[in-house]
């Protein structure tokens, strides 16, 4: 690779970057489809997603109280939400079958992750309130993302990027297929 600066026409003044665009990322920072308000009337795409096929919803599995589907705007491969169907904010709100099939689809993420993906760790954890991160707040969801031994480099370190491998419409495919059965 040469160390001359490399003309990039229309990207500012030459320098020695090689430019990952991601463009879809903007529908993320300027906040599109992220509900108006704090009811389950008010655009919540928490709601809406089970309605929808579930590969069009990327939805993982379907249990009675609580669904898995992958994130739209995941920090690695194979990031999933567990999500309670009922409109619900604070998870000291949700009754005792909407908790333990939370924990179940929660236990049941990490399997599937394991078998499809060979993740080695995970983080898991609820953002619960805008002030503590939440994005879409007024609608409970846990988080399970899935963790290599050196999946944090340079590009998310420096570069602020991070680069996923595959379409989520083939990690949810493979997800569904590993999803372990009760």
């Amino acid at each position: 690779m040469s160390s001359e600066p490399i003309e990039q026409a229309g990207a500012g003044a030459p320098d020695n970057f090689q430019r990952l665009w991601t463009p879809h990322r903007m529908a993320y920072i300027k906040g599109e489809n992220k509900p108006s308000g704090t009811g389950e009337d008010d655009g919540c795409p928490f709601c809406e997603i089970p309605k929808l096929p579930d590969e069009d919803g990327l939805i993982v599995a379907r249990g009675s109280a609580v669904y898995a589907v992958l994130n739209l705007y995941p920090y690695n491969s194979g990031h999933l939400m567990v999500v309670p169907y009922r409109h619900v904010a604070d998870y000291a709100d949700l009754d005792e079958p909407e908790t333990a099939e939370l924990a179940e689809f929660t236990k049941r993420s990490t399997l599937a992750l394991r078998k499809a993906s060979g993740a080695q760790g995970f983080n898991i954890g609820i953002n619960l309130g805008g002030v503590a991160g939440a994005g879409i707040a007024a609608h409970l969801h846990q988080h399970v993302v899935p963790r290599w031994g050196g999946d944090t480099n340079f590009m998310p370190v420096v570069g602020h990027t991070k680069v996923l491998p595959q379409l989520l419409r083939d990690t949810r495919a493979l997800l569904a297929d590993a999803w372990p059965v009760s």
